[in-house]
């Protein structure tokens, strides 16, 4: 990973204020500063020592996630004194994103394939935003799809994977504020053949994937030079996904936690009815109560239990802590031969 030592953070939104995507930014206030990035973390990579001038384009991004969706969304707000947007192609204000949600790491695109065995062509629909993907986000487009999902892999920026929506109110080449708010689904794979055969990313509290991003800034609908502001110090993480930066997917924020049970389980063994069950109670508990709907039950935290015959069982787990007292009941959820 680029930039050793930092860890930014990724803001877990309650299950029941799932931000809705529509440009507005209310969703997003009970998201602390503490998870916003803003123009300190980038460095123009056309011109390393230029400093960030709010005047001329000044820029904030908080990520979010939802525990139990696959998903990270996006708040992007904007200043720019002069939006290109005009011209068709990439010449475009572009917010672009790169994620790698299993930290697999290595090349993205043909252009860095390691072998160089494959013809250009070959290498693109082999590899080419396969297991991390590459974002060019229009800002904002005009007659233009919402974004390049850079790849033979289109789908990965449409519904159900991926949807945005924009606010602002200025033309090209004026300035003014623009919000971007989207979400896009991380794959570990994402082949050219399609959605068929395609794997999400897997996003679980605490862990670490890899993300980065760079603003790319144009000041003149005729000329091709831009800044490149980009939260990695590596130009190339554009194509290299171990040149992102690391962050992590929180727990929920302590004004946000409740004390309340709630399991899982995993079917071991079907014909011998083996079922292992997984406390996935939220807050903290010290003693917890398993009843197998058989009759048996367990003081165990994480059992594992063997059913005497086949059937629809209710499986219940009481749970007791400093905060109290929760219990969570499962109707035939648990179904054996």
């Amino acid at each position: 990973m680029d930039r050793p030592g930092t860890t930014f953070k990724i803001f877990q939104f309650p299950a029941d204020r799932i931000p809705r995507i529509d440009g507005n930014t209310d969703d997003w206030k009970m998201v602390p500063e503490s998870y916003a990035i803003g123009m300190d973390q980038l460095v123009d990579d056309t011109n390393k020592d230029r400093k960030p001038d709010p005047k001329d384009l000044d820029v904030k991004v908080k990520v979010g996630w939802v525990k139990g969706l696959n998903r990270l969304y996006f708040l992007y707000e904007a200043y720019d004194n002069y939006w290109d947007f005009a011209r068709p192609g990439l010449h475009n204000d572009i917010f672009e994103v790169v994620v790698d949600g299993d930290l697999s790491g290595g090349p993205l695109i043909e252009r860095f394939q390691p072998t160089k065995e494959l013809s250009e062509r070959d290498a693109h629909f082999s590899m080419h935003g396969v297991h991390a993907q590459n974002y060019h986000i229009m800002t904002p487009p005009l007659g233009k799809d919402w974004a390049l999902a850079w790849g033979c892999n289109a789908y990965v920026k449409n519904l159900p994977y991926a949807n945005a929506a924009y606010d602002y109110h200025f033309k090209p080449g004026e300035s003014g504020k623009l919000v971007l708010e989207f979400w896009i689904t991380p794959f570990d794979y994402a082949g050219c053949e399609g959605p068929q055969r395609a794997v999400e990313s897997v996003l679980t509290e605490d862990k670490l994937i890899g993300l980065a991003w760079a603003v790319l800034d144009y000041d003149n609908a005729n000329s091709e030079q831009h800044a490149f502001w980009n939260l990695s110090r590596q130009h190339t993480m554009y194509g290299k996904a171990d040149e992102l930066v690391a962050f992590r997917l929180m727990p929920l924020e302590p004004e946000f936690r409740r004390f309340e049970a709630n399991w899982s389980f995993q079917v071991l063994d079907m014909p011998r009815r083996r079922v292992a069950f997984h406390d996935e109670t939220t807050g903290k508990a010290t003693s917890w109560k398993w009843n197998f709907g058989d009759g048996a039950t367990s003081v165990e935290q994480n059992p594992v239990h063997e059913y005497a015959k086949g059937g629809d069982f209710i499986v219940t787990l009481e749970v007791e802590g400093p905060e109290g007292k929760s219990q969570r009941e499962k109707i035939w959820d648990v179904s054996l031969r």
